[in-house]
């Protein structure tokens, strides 16, 4: 019996014993090598993937090689393995599955397709299915209020750092100045308040030959990306210009928490209302002062450009 070795571990669970990539493999070879009739066809691994969704490039591979004809059953060490989402999860293992004539096996929940009974797929996989579901929400729900509480104490929760600041070495989530950036975003200040529009000071930079806030990421070796550029070296542009002098930052409020995920099932954002945001006075060091900002905020305003 053609076996395919299906290994998954979330972001959150990494490094928690048996759940471990290296884990789920040793209870599964185990497993196979007191069968002699089964013998390892591949193995998929989605390694830092939730199991709320499908949509992971492992578990699309395996599926795709179940339904070409290439394996025979899907072994995992536990259901929650294979998927979190209950509807989905019940939908492969009590309908697709069986249609195909493929064998699932759940090793520590002692749970065979070929030798289950009424009981198992009536009721205890539905059960077992839904725990599953209940426990990711749960996660979802303690990661949401575990950043939320972050946010309110000033601690910077995002992956990179705001342009004109760099992310301390020595105090996680702590935004520092970055000597040469800070000076870049107090130049762009001052050339607003002599009357300079956004458009003039992105050409002035890009004459000055001035790194664009992505080009100067890509030389610091950050891994940062976009789909907003369209060439290797990207200049600066007015779009960049505005949000720089309409980001609050400068003066040292850390705003965050503008969006929410729409469902822990779905990869979706939705915009939160203004009211919503999360604001930490002082958390970070400012590069402006308020007044300087409030004074752009009224030319932008009056230029209708903001």
């Amino acid at each position: 019996m053609r076996c395919g070795i299906y290994l998954r571990i979330s972001k959150e669970e990494a490094g928690t014993g048996s759940n471990s990539i290296s884990g789920q493999r040793m209870v599964i070879e185990q497993f196979i090598h007191g069968h002699k009739d089964m013998e390892i066809a591949g193995e998929w691994c989605d390694d830092g993937y939730s199991g709320v969704t499908f949509d992971r490039p492992g578990i699309k591979s395996l599926l795709e090689n179940i339904y070409s004809g290439r394996i025979d059953c899907i072994i995992v060490k536990d259901l929650s393995r294979f998927g979190r989402d209950y509807i989905q999860t019940g939908k492969y293992i009590k309908y697709i599955f069986p249609g195909l004539g493929v064998r699932f096996i759940a090793i520590c929940d002692n749970y065979d397709s070929q030798n289950s009974g009424f009981l198992e797929d009536a009721l205890l996989m539905p059960i077992m299915n839904l725990v599953n579901d209940a426990y990711c929400r749960d996660i979802s729900n303690k990661v949401r209020w575990q950043q939320e509480a972050r946010r309110k104490q000033g601690i910077y929760i995002g992956a990179f750092a705001v342009y004109g600041y760099i992310k301390s070495d020595k105090e996680r989530g702590k935004l520092i100045p970055d000597k040469y950036a800070a000076d870049i975003v107090r130049w762009i200040f001052n050339m607003r308040l002599c009357g300079n529009s956004a458009e003039k000071i992105a050409g002035k930079l890009d004459a000055m030959e001035v790194p664009s806030p992505l080009v100067y990421k890509k030389i610091n070796n950050s891994r940062f990306t976009t789909t907003f550029a369209r060439s290797e070296n990207p200049g600066w542009s007015p779009v960049a210009i505005r949000r720089i002098l309409s980001n609050e930052i400068y003066t040292g409020v850390l705003v965050q928490g503008k969006d929410r995920k729409t469902s822990y099932k779905l990869p979706g954002r939705k915009k939160l209302p203004k009211e919503e945001w999360i604001r930490a006075e002082g958390a970070v060091e400012p590069l402006i002062s308020r007044v300087t900002f409030e004074q752009v905020q009224k030319m932008d305003l009056r230029k209708g450009i903001k």
